[in-house]
């Protein structure tokens, strides 16, 4: 029983992390106001000719693809005046595989959620002290392990260039070269320009690090606390 408890507390510490991760990145992918920033910020308009009004049904038609059970996407919005396929069957095959790896995320953010939520639930719920206690210890060092993820790949990006980091992860999800489209021509490269992941990026390092962060710091305050009781009550 003591060793099913070990392993319990270890399953929820080393879910912390990827869950966090998986819940910024599923966050991200259905932002409309994040693609409207990058729209904006890279000029988007003027690089693709399409308006506002057609940028943002672009953008929620994405985004009601990779929550649907749709697999292919097709997407028609108006250039000057007329209705136009904006994605070509290249891109499309493509989109398919992303659409693959965004719905891998939600999995894995739903499968950890579960079990942080029900080993939460049951910790805080039981009448032992212990076991609250052990909850505030746990998830201080679930916090510590993401935040040491999140300065780790800070220091790999700074070490390495974006490009690079941006070329490798390209190579490791994908098991074919459908990714590798023509930014003159494809409009998938022209909606989504490199500055704009390099942007998310950091966003998603950043929303980590302050979600991490917090759970460290409410944690170890209560860990404090706890500390102080206990001496008070000897």
């Amino acid at each position: 029983m003591k060793n099913l408890g070990a392993v319990a507390r270890w399953l929820f510490i080393l879910s912390l992390p990827p869950l966090i991760l998986s819940a910024t990145i599923y966050c991200e992918f259905n932002s409309l106001r994040l693609y409207q920033d990058g729209f904006e910020k890279y000029h988007i308009s003027q690089t693709t000719g399409l308006d506002e009004t057609e940028l943002n049904k672009a953008a929620s038609g994405l985004i009601s693809y990779f929550n649907s059970d749709e697999e292919y996407i097709s997407l028609t919005v108006l250039k000057d005046g007329e209705p136009f396929e904006l994605f070509n069957q290249r891109e499309i095959a493509h989109l398919k595989d992303v659409k693959a790896l965004v719905q891998l995320d939600f999995r894995l953010m739903l499968g950890t959620a579960i079990y942080v939520g029900v080993f939460t639930g049951l910790c805080l719920f039981w009448r032992k002290r212990r076991y609250r206690r052990e909850l505030v210890r746990d998830t201080f060092i679930g916090s510590i392990i993401t935040l040491g993820m999140i300065v780790g790949l800070g220091i790999a990006s700074v070490a390495a260039d974006f490009d690079q980091l941006f070329l490798q992860f390209h190579f490791l999800a994908f098991t074919n070269e459908l990714w590798m489209l023509d930014p003159a021509r494809d409009y998938l490269i022209m909606l989504f320009p490199e500055g704009f992941w390099f942007d998310t990026a950091m966003l998603m390092g950043g929303i980590i690090a302050g979600v991490a962060g917090t759970l460290c710091g409410v944690s170890a305050w209560q860990l404090r606390r706890a500390r102080k009781q206990a001496l008070l009550n000897q």
